[in-house]
């Protein structure tokens, strides 16, 4: 699903390799998206997770990460799942094939190009969440217990006794979600968390740190710092009570707990334990309400089993409508598929990664979405494709043959123009350290600064009075339409995790071509034959 990644790789390759003197990626990409819960249907917020995970993954099969994997899927076990399939009229099966299909033509209609999709009721994976259990079993970090406390069904997990606060009615709620807690006194297995707490905190605090952004290391330190050491937790259920999951190895009295259950997706991906494709992972991308599940419960996980830790947890903010969480009272979720249907595939992929962050809540208006739609796709870049491709500005006809300019050849026709040739030249290596960083938002602005610098330069130079002088100009025309050529074909390249289909289709309309027959990628070496253009490429709202 992600071949015009492929495509754009040897374009990529070049705009890297000559920005910073070097090579770009080598070695593998382990990209993964948590696995999202099927009680209910798939909102913006999944979505967003997806296209962030998509963005980066296909960046890495650009610079040549090879094998590149990108994982995602759908978690189907657990108590809600029970609840909400009773609530329906469903068997679990029912509900959760239904559920899983719905994330998956989402997932297909937002150009998610994932090369693994994982469901926790699938064979492979109980296998794998099996030969884990029984590892941590063997190597003593798993024992027998009496476990007590407030419980939230609704999100799956004990709550310690410092985190509970009165609620209404007499009730109890997790201070962190506002949800119901239930008290629960059970016979579980207890896994060893606290024998791990000294290992996390040294983990979180490398540097650089696993663990970004900077504020949700911060609250994992304070976590694992102090005097109360981290308690050990609950890995199993009472079967009477949770049936809809994978029974304890040897124990069918005893469900596994949901969450080592849907961690292990990662392993059951590369393969485990059968093989060990790829692992470590290279980046798991979270939502912050989960970071504690795979900064602290996973990575211990792993320690006990004696398994490599993830090289990154990238923890990114939440979406809100109106400036308030979304939530099914207050009705206002919002509905991917109607944003999509409403304003195109890419209008959502382009809001979701330039307003989207791991530092604050993005608030999703519709408002917002025609702004940046109509000003950046359809105004900027939309209105300089047409005004580059336009016959108006090609007397020679799209048999002409353009040649990809060597920047500092070109003499600049003042200090404008030498700030924009310097800023074209080196934003290739700034857009892909804000790539590296899930700073996706400051690399597609960036990227749009020299678009808009792009335009200033056409209204310069004014190619279109230049056509009207005699042929003695041509050539310097050509020059400045080469010039632009080269900026579009840049920026495109830059914008093709965000905006996949279009960016190819602009680099192709540049001329860019199969190179050799043999493969798949483009290539801008040689002559290239640009096609004239009348239709936009966005339209306007």
């Amino acid at each position: 699903m992600a071949g015009s990644s492929v495509a754009l790789r040897g374009l990529c390759r070049a705009l890297l390799c000559k920005a910073t003197d070097g090579a770009a990626t080598t070695g593998h990409s382990f990209i993964t998206t948590p696995i999202f819960y099927v009680n209910a249907a798939p909102h913006i917020g999944h979505l967003y997770s997806a296209v962030l995970a998509d963005a980066a993954h296909r960046w890495q099969v650009m610079k040549g990460a090879d094998p590149a994997i990108f994982s995602t899927g759908t978690d189907e076990h657990g108590q809600k799942i029970q609840q909400a399939a009773t609530s329906k009229g469903y068997q679990p099966q029912e509900l959760c094939d239904k559920v899983s299909n719905t994330f998956k033509e989402l997932f297909s209609l937002g150009r998610i190009g994932y090369t693994d999709f994982i469901r926790t009721t699938q064979a492979n994976h109980k296998e794998a969440v099996e030969a884990l259990w029984r590892k941590l079993y063997d190597e003593g970090y798993i024992y027998r217990g009496r476990y007590e406390g407030w419980y939230c069904v609704s999100d799956e997990v004990y709550v310690a006794s410092s985190r509970v606060q009165d609620g209404p009615n007499g009730t109890k709620t997790s201070v962190e979600t506002g949800n119901t807690l239930q008290w629960y006194s059970e016979d579980n297995y207890i896994f060893r968390l606290s024998a791990f707490q000294k290992r996390l905190k040294e983990w979180v605090g490398q540097n650089p740190s696993p663990v970004v952004p900077c504020e949700s290391r911060h609250l994992l330190q304070m976590m694992l710092s102090g005097d109360k050491s981290l308690d050990d937790i609950s890995v199993s259920r009472p079967s009477s009570r949770l049936s809809w999951g994978i029974p304890v190895p040897n124990d069918p009295s005893q469900t596994i707990y949901v969450w080592l259950d849907a961690l292990v997706n990662y392993l059951t991906v590369s393969g485990y334990p059968a093989s060990n494709r790829c692992w470590p992972a290279t980046v798991h991308v979270v939502g912050k309400d989960i970071l504690k599940f795979h900064a602290i419960y996973w990575p211990a996980f792993l320690m006990a089993a004696g398994l490599e830790l993830p090289k990154k947890v990238v923890s990114h903010a939440h979406w809100t409508h109106g400036k308030m969480k979304m939530s099914k009272s207050r009705g206002n979720v919002v509905d991917p598929f109607s944003v999509m249907e409403k304003f195109g595939v890419e209008a959502l992929r382009y809001l979701l990664l330039k307003d989207g962050s791991y530092h604050h809540d993005g608030d999703y208006s519709e408002e917002r979405l025609i702004a940046i739609l109509n000003s950046d796709l359809a105004d900027t870049l939309g209105n300089l494709i047409l005004r580059i491709t336009s016959k108006k500005l090609n007397p020679w006809g799209p048999e002409k043959e353009f040649h990809k300019p060597l920047l500092s050849a070109i003499t600049p026709g003042g200090d404008e123009d030498k700030h924009f040739f310097d800023k074209l030249q080196s934003l290739p290596d700034y857009v892909d350290k804000c790539y590296e960083s899930f700073e996706f938002g400051k690399g597609i602005s960036a990227v749009f600064e020299i678009l808009d610098e792009t335009n200033r330069y056409m209204d310069r130079h004014q190619p279109w009075v230049m056509v009207k002088r005699d042929h003695s100009q041509l050539r310097a025309l050509q020059q400045v339409l080469e010039v632009v050529q080269e900026s579009l074909r840049t920026c495109a390249v830059l914008l093709h995790p965000t905006l996949p289909d279009s960016t190819l289709h602009l680099l192709q309309t540049l001329g860019c071509h199969g190179d050799d027959g043999a493969s798949n990628e483009l290539s801008d070496k040689g002559p290239l034959h640009m096609k004239l253009q009348t239709d936009p490429l966005y339209i306007k709202h």
